[in-house]
Protein backbone atom coordinates (compact mmCIF):
# COMPACT_ATOMS: atom_id res chain seq x y z
CA UNK A 1 0.00 0.00 0.00
CA UNK A 2 1.41 3.60 -1.30
CA UNK A 3 2.22 6.38 1.58
CA UNK A 4 -1.06 8.08 -0.17
CA UNK A 5 -3.43 5.21 -0.08
CA UNK A 6 -2.56 5.07 4.16
CA UNK A 7 -3.39 8.89 4.25
CA UNK A 8 -7.16 8.22 2.37
CA UNK A 9 -7.09 5.47 5.26
CA UNK A 10 -7.10 7.86 7.70
CA UNK A 11 -9.43 10.19 6.68
CA UNK A 12 -12.25 7.39 5.98
CA UNK A 13 -12.00 8.12 2.42
CA UNK A 14 -10.57 4.24 1.49
CA UNK A 15 -11.72 1.20 3.44
CA UNK A 16 -8.95 -1.84 3.72
CA UNK A 17 -9.06 -4.03 1.66
CA UNK A 18 -9.92 -7.70 2.23
CA UNK A 19 -6.30 -8.67 2.07
CA UNK A 20 -5.18 -5.91 3.65
CA UNK A 21 -7.31 -6.67 6.69
CA UNK A 22 -6.52 -10.34 6.80
CA UNK A 23 -2.86 -9.85 7.01
CA UNK A 24 -3.12 -7.06 9.43
CA UNK A 25 -4.67 -9.46 12.13
CA UNK A 26 -1.63 -11.86 12.22
CA UNK A 27 0.07 -11.93 8.86
CA UNK A 28 -2.15 -14.50 7.12
CA UNK A 29 -4.65 -14.65 4.44
CA UNK A 30 -8.64 -15.77 5.59
CA UNK A 31 -8.99 -19.26 4.69
CA UNK A 32 -11.99 -20.36 2.48
CA UNK A 33 -14.14 -22.03 4.97
CA UNK A 34 -16.09 -25.18 3.94
CA UNK A 35 -19.57 -25.69 3.83
CA UNK A 36 -22.66 -24.80 2.33
CA UNK A 37 -22.73 -22.15 -0.52
CA UNK A 38 -23.39 -18.49 0.47
CA UNK A 39 -26.14 -16.85 -0.78
CA UNK A 40 -25.50 -14.80 -3.82
CA UNK A 41 -26.29 -10.93 -3.49
CA UNK A 42 -29.66 -9.93 -5.96
CA UNK A 43 -29.00 -9.06 -9.25
CA UNK A 44 -28.67 -5.56 -10.62
CA UNK A 45 -31.46 -3.66 -11.22
CA UNK A 46 -32.58 -4.35 -15.04
CA UNK A 47 -30.83 -7.77 -15.02
CA UNK A 48 -33.37 -10.12 -13.25
CA UNK A 49 -35.03 -12.85 -15.10
CA UNK A 50 -38.25 -12.39 -16.41
CA UNK A 51 -41.54 -13.29 -14.44
CA UNK A 52 -42.59 -16.60 -15.81
CA UNK A 53 -46.42 -15.54 -17.82
CA UNK A 54 -49.58 -15.84 -15.61
CA UNK A 55 -47.26 -15.05 -12.47
CA UNK A 56 -47.95 -11.93 -10.66
CA UNK A 57 -44.90 -9.34 -10.35
CA UNK A 58 -43.64 -8.87 -7.02
CA UNK A 59 -44.92 -5.43 -5.22
CA UNK A 60 -42.56 -2.42 -6.05
CA UNK A 61 -41.21 -4.25 -9.17
CA UNK A 62 -40.39 -1.18 -11.85
CA UNK A 63 -41.24 -2.10 -15.09
CA UNK A 64 -38.93 -3.30 -17.44
CA UNK A 65 -35.99 -1.41 -19.26
CA UNK A 66 -37.20 1.49 -16.44
CA UNK A 67 -34.23 3.62 -15.54
CA UNK A 68 -35.00 6.92 -13.36
CA UNK A 69 -32.35 8.70 -14.27
CA UNK A 70 -30.66 7.77 -17.09
CA UNK A 71 -27.01 8.47 -16.79
CA UNK A 72 -26.99 10.14 -13.46
CA UNK A 73 -23.73 10.07 -11.81
CA UNK A 74 -23.21 8.22 -8.53
CA UNK A 75 -22.90 10.34 -5.46
CA UNK A 76 -19.61 10.07 -3.83
CA UNK A 77 -20.04 10.46 0.03
CA UNK A 78 -17.63 13.54 1.02
CA UNK A 79 -15.62 13.16 4.91
CA UNK A 80 -15.39 16.50 6.58
CA UNK A 81 -11.49 16.72 6.27
CA UNK A 82 -10.81 20.08 8.15
CA UNK A 83 -13.19 19.04 11.01
CA UNK A 84 -11.63 15.52 11.19
CA UNK A 85 -8.02 17.35 11.39
CA UNK A 86 -9.12 19.74 13.43
CA UNK A 87 -10.49 17.23 15.99
CA UNK A 88 -7.24 15.62 15.57
CA UNK A 89 -4.72 18.70 15.98
CA UNK A 90 -6.99 19.72 19.05
CA UNK A 91 -5.64 16.00 20.57
CA UNK A 92 -2.29 17.09 19.98
CA UNK A 93 -0.41 18.79 23.31
CA UNK A 94 1.60 20.38 19.87
CA UNK A 95 0.80 23.12 17.89
CA UNK A 96 0.64 22.03 14.30
CA UNK A 97 0.12 23.44 11.22
CA UNK A 98 -1.45 21.29 8.57
CA UNK A 99 -3.16 23.95 6.50
CA UNK A 100 0.29 25.12 5.27
CA UNK A 101 2.46 21.81 6.50
CA UNK A 102 2.81 17.98 4.58
CA UNK A 103 5.38 17.53 7.77
CA UNK A 104 2.37 18.29 10.16
CA UNK A 105 -0.41 17.15 8.53
CA UNK A 106 1.20 14.18 7.98
CA UNK A 107 2.81 13.82 11.53
CA UNK A 108 -1.58 14.26 12.85
CA UNK A 109 -2.18 11.24 10.57
CA UNK A 110 0.35 8.93 12.69
CA UNK A 111 2.29 8.62 9.27
CA UNK A 112 6.22 8.90 9.31
CA UNK A 113 6.94 12.87 8.37
CA UNK A 114 10.57 12.26 7.86
CA UNK A 115 12.38 13.56 4.50
CA UNK A 116 12.55 10.38 3.01
CA UNK A 117 9.09 9.53 3.60
CA UNK A 118 7.84 13.07 2.41
CA UNK A 119 10.27 12.33 -0.80
CA UNK A 120 8.63 8.61 -1.05
CA UNK A 121 5.52 10.22 -1.60
CA UNK A 122 5.92 13.04 -3.97
CA UNK A 123 7.42 10.49 -6.08
CA UNK A 124 4.16 8.44 -6.14
CA UNK A 125 2.10 11.61 -6.53
CA UNK A 126 4.27 12.54 -9.76
CA UNK A 127 6.88 15.60 -8.36
CA UNK A 128 8.39 17.10 -10.92
CA UNK A 129 11.95 16.26 -10.64
CA UNK A 130 13.65 19.93 -10.40
CA UNK A 131 11.60 20.44 -7.64
CA UNK A 132 12.76 17.21 -5.89
CA UNK A 133 16.40 18.56 -5.51
CA UNK A 134 15.05 21.14 -3.21
CA UNK A 135 12.67 20.21 0.08
CA UNK A 136 10.96 23.49 0.49
CA UNK A 137 9.64 23.29 -2.62
CA UNK A 138 9.07 19.52 -2.51
CA UNK A 139 7.25 20.40 0.51
CA UNK A 140 5.10 23.05 -1.05
CA UNK A 141 4.08 21.59 -3.95
CA UNK A 142 3.58 18.07 -1.79
CA UNK A 143 1.11 19.33 0.67
CA UNK A 144 -0.78 21.47 -2.46
CA UNK A 145 -0.73 17.88 -3.98
CA UNK A 146 -1.97 15.62 -1.25
CA UNK A 147 -4.41 18.51 -0.62
CA UNK A 148 -5.64 18.43 -4.17
CA UNK A 149 -5.86 14.20 -3.88
CA UNK A 150 -7.72 14.14 -0.42
CA UNK A 151 -10.37 16.60 -2.91
CA UNK A 152 -10.78 14.67 -5.49
CA UNK A 153 -11.31 10.56 -3.45
CA UNK A 154 -13.82 13.03 -1.52
CA UNK A 155 -12.56 14.66 0.81
CA UNK A 156 -14.69 17.90 1.51
CA UNK A 157 -11.20 20.37 0.80
CA UNK A 158 -11.59 24.48 1.31
CA UNK A 159 -10.99 25.94 -1.61
CA UNK A 160 -8.71 28.37 -0.07
CA UNK A 161 -6.50 25.49 0.51
CA UNK A 162 -6.52 23.84 -3.19
CA UNK A 163 -5.17 27.30 -4.25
Amino acid sequence: MGLFSKILEKLGLKKKSAEDAGTASGGRKPEATAGPPKPSSPAPAGTAKPTPPGMPKPAGTPPAGFNPRPGAAVAISEVDVVKKLEGLAAAQPLKLNWKTSIADLLFLLGIENSLAARKELATELGCPPELMKDSAKMNTWLHKKVLQEIAANGGNIPKELLD
